[in-house]
């Protein structure tokens, strides 16, 4: 048997570093050599002053300082909680600390407070993983306020992205004016239309009129009103009630029309002490004000593409430059599978046979999966509880119908039943399928075999404004009259067997092929 190979530097430190750690926290266990106590409210902590100087930077200054606390036996903090300092040291002796969403943010203070980088950087790397939508907001303040860019710019990033959601949340009227500039001004903003950043921006001034108003001439700057239609910017900027009355704001709008109409007004830059002659001949033009910034957002490159997705990978493909680019590589999605996007341009799919030996009612259930545009992912979804082949996919208010299909059990019979998923709480539900109520209703909401009956579904009908050439451009064309398949698909064998949808992808997330 081969000897497992040692790191002659590596693995001594370690052992030695768990040996002088173990020691230490014994020392404090049996309450050997400690030589002074942290007292909060209440609560005292045994410590070594060593352990608390080599760990902290601040309590290193405090004990070599002249200070009075210095000498102290008892020294006393204040405004932490004993709950909190207490799972501190313990981090400190053990290296062992348990973050939670609840206590993460007092974690993250006190490691601040007291310059204990190593928690620091754990609080950090915990927050960037729990970035969610209900607390992105508060994480990006949060990161602003103890002056960690790190975390600030994670939080940032992840609300660009989702700013179309965000500003659906109440929170986003907490914001301060700097913290909102800091968002709206990105280039990474993921909006379609900059009528959606100026409007987002007056609904916030709006919350606290009285107050906010006088931050509104400075923000108005982070707008991108050159990328709006002349009409809005009209009737919607120009019109606005708290700006057409006000002479500041607009004074500041008639920069953008003077643009409209071909002058560019520029900012002199303030010349620096060091700066050279030629430097300053170079930018005598001076820089264009923000209110003229026109470089598109990076939502403003969303595109009407085809998606075909199959088991060895998911297109997309642009009709209008006869382009391909790789959606996702993943070859998670089954080859017998349905494939729907909604009105919301959520792409899901279904199909598949999945076995659980753990589950003995019922060891087969099917694939879900939702693709996520922003990590280009199949994300996995509650498993169909009921595995079929051969369904038909639809879409109606807040659901998704799998309906009809044949059973992948023993004797494989026609099924009559409807799978519901409710996408807001996640859940299943199950019914029957009414064939003479139903029957028409069923068949326009999907183009696939229900009930032993196929029919011509309204789907593509349903995509007729997005893509309007499909009947003409799309790239699986079979021609009767030569007898061959015409398009790309003779150049990209990936695409047999995959479904098509019609939907919206940003072509900058893409790669292309």
């Amino acid at each position: 048997m081969a000897s497992l190979s040692v790191d002659p530097v590596t693995e001594p430190r370690m052992y030695q570093q768990t040996l002088l750690q173990d020691g230490l926290c014994n020392l404090l266990d049996v309450n050997k050599f400690v030589d002074c106590v942290l007292k909060i409210k209440d609560k005292e902590f045994p410590c070594h002053r060593l352990v608390l100087a080599a760990s902290s930077p601040y309590f290193k200054a405090m004990f070599l300082s002249d200070l009075e606390e210095s000498k102290k036996w008892e020294i006393v903090l204040k405004d932490i909680k004993p709950g909190v300092m207490g799972m501190i040291l313990r981090y400190i002796y053990t290296s062992d600390i348990n973050l939670t969403e609840h206590n993460v943010q007092d974690i993250f203070m006190v490691a601040n407070m007291y310059q204990i980088p190593s928690i620091f950087s754990m609080c950090v790397s915990y927050l960037q993983q729990k970035l969610v939508l209900s607390n992105c907001l508060a994480i990006f303040r949060l990161g602003l306020l103890l002056d960690c860019p790190r975390l600030a710019m994670e939080a940032r990033d992840f609300i660009c992205d989702r700013y179309a959601l965000i500003t659906r949340d109440q929170d986003i009227h907490q914001l301060g004016p700097g913290e909102l500039a800091a968002i709206i001004t990105c280039d990474s903003l993921n909006v379609e239309r900059e009528e959606l950043v100026f409007e987002s921006l007056m609904e916030w001034v709006e919350y606290d009129t009285n107050e906010r108003l006088k931050d509104l001439p400075q923000l108005l700057h982070c707008v991108r009103f050159r990328l709006m239609p002349t009409s809005y910017f009209k009737e919607k900027v120009e019109g606005h009630r708290l700006i057409r009355t006000n002479q500041e704001l607009k004074k500041e709008l008639q920069i953008v029309k003077d643009a409209q109409r071909g002058l560019l007004h520029r900012v002199k830059r303030v010349k620096k002490e060091d700066e050279t002659v030629d430097s300053e001949h170079e930018d005598e033009e001076g820089l264009l004000p923000g209110i003229l910034n026109d470089n598109p957002r990076f939502g403003m490159f969303q595109t009407d593409l085809i998606l075909m997705i199959s088991d060895t990978g998911t297109v997309a493909y642009d009709v209008g430059t006869n382009e391909c680019y790789v959606a996702s590589s993943s070859t998670e999605i089954p080859k017998n599978h349905c494939s729907l996007v909604t009105k919301e341009n959520q792409i899901f799919v279904a199909g598949g046979l999945m076995f659980n030996e753990e589950n003995k009612e019922q060891q087969f259930s099917s694939y879900f999966l939702q693709f996520d545009p922003m990590s280009s992912e199949w994300l996995g979804m509650p498993s169909l509880p009921d595995p079929r082949c051969l369904f038909g996919l639809a879409e109606a208010e807040n659901s998704i119908y799998v309906m009809g299909g044949k059973e992948l059990k023993e004797g494989e019979h026609a099924l009559d039943s409807v799978i519901v998923y409710d996408r807001q709480f996640k859940l299943y539900f199950c019914g029957i399928l009414e064939h003479s109520s139903s029957q028409h209703d069923v068949n326009t909401l999907t183009s696939r075999s229900v009930c032993g009956q196929v029919r011509l579904c309204s789907y593509f009908a349903d995509y007729a404004n997005v893509l309007p050439n499909l009947n003409r451009d799309l790239p699986d064309r079979f021609e009767e009259e030569e007898n061959c398949w015409n398009g790309i698909l003779r150049e990209i064998r990936y695409a047999a067997g995959a479904t098509v949808l019609g939907v919206r992808l940003n072509t900058l997330k893409l790669t292309k092929m």
